[in-house]
């Protein structure tokens, strides 16, 4: 199963009854481990789970911390990039070359790396690490 098929199988689960637009998203680690997510949203907007958010909490309560690779899935006209804030949630577990892989359920995809969805992203180097 490739990490577009996992994000294509879990994206038939996203609870998405407020706005019908359901998505999956699958990631790779380094130590090769699939994690998926799918959207939940909740009555009150905006309550709701990302696909990409949900696919990082699983990978962190697995104990795992670094993406390698990123698909994520929608019945859409056009391949769908995650959100701000996810890009920001990738670019924490994920270094800059990591690929992206958006695709619509009819097959169309588009792919870029975490860099190219969040440039300039705000980083732990800009922390006071002192």
């Amino acid at each position: 199963m490739t990490l577009l098929d996992a994000a294509r199988a879990v994206q038939l689960n996203a609870y998405a009854p407020y706005s019908k637009f359901k998505v999956g998203a699958a990631i790779r680690t380094k130590s090769g481990a699939v994690y998926s997510g799918c959207n939940v949203e909740n009555v009150a907007y905006p309550e709701g789970t990302c696909a990409e958010a949900g696919a990082i909490a699983a990978m962190c309560a697995a104990g795992d911390y670094d993406i390698v690779e990123v698909a994520v899935i929608a019945e859409s006209p056009g391949p769908v990039p995650p959100c701000g804030g996810c890009r920001q949630k990738l670019a924490e577990f994920a270094e800059g070359e990591a690929k992206v892989t958006m695709a619509t359920l009819s097959g169309e995809t588009l792919v870029m790396t975490v860099a190219e969805l969040l440039p300039g992203a705000f980083g732990a180097e800009h922390m006071d690490q002192v």
